[in-house]
């Protein structure tokens, strides 16, 4: 089954003290089934990498190599209307106290009627009132 996955899951791959069992069983799931991801994912990824390289949190070799990483795992950008989407997803943002980047994820899922993959509680909280499954594992969470 395809699942969305947000930043908040993909940047935990990342940093060792932010990897959790969720985090692992999310990686392990694209092992055998596809993630998507709406377009400014990429963005954030870049961006928490160049403020973690600025932090001395990251060397530039090992951003580096994430990229290449993430490049290898079967996740699929999806783009979207615009500006046709704006406009929902302003709505739907305010209407859940969200930013733009965070409702991007919950639209993607609607609209391809995925499980979400998030760590964010907020996130989690949004999609639950609107009906959006969350990819969740079998076991807890350490």
């Amino acid at each position: 089954m395809a699942f969305v996955v947000d930043a908040s899951v993909t940047m935990a791959w990342c940093f060792q003290d932010e990897k959790s069992a969720y985090t692992e069983f999310v990686l392990e799931r694209l092992t055998s089934e596809e993630g998507f991801v709406p377009v400014i994912w990429p963005l954030e990824v870049v961006n928490v990498l160049l403020i973690a390289e600025r932090k001395g949190r990251l060397t530039s070799a090992l951003a580096d190599e994430f990229i290449v990483t993430l490049s290898q795992l079967p996740i699929t950008v999806k783009e979207f209307d615009w500006p046709g989407k704006a406009e929902t997803l302003l709505l739907r943002g305010r209407a859940m106290g969200l930013t733009a980047y965070d409702t991007s994820y919950l639209d993607l899922a609607l609209r391809l009627g995925c499980p979400l993959a998030t760590k964010d509680s907020k996130v989690q909280d949004a999609a639950c009132q609107a009906g959006i499954a969350l990819l969740e594992q079998d076991f807890p969470d350490s």
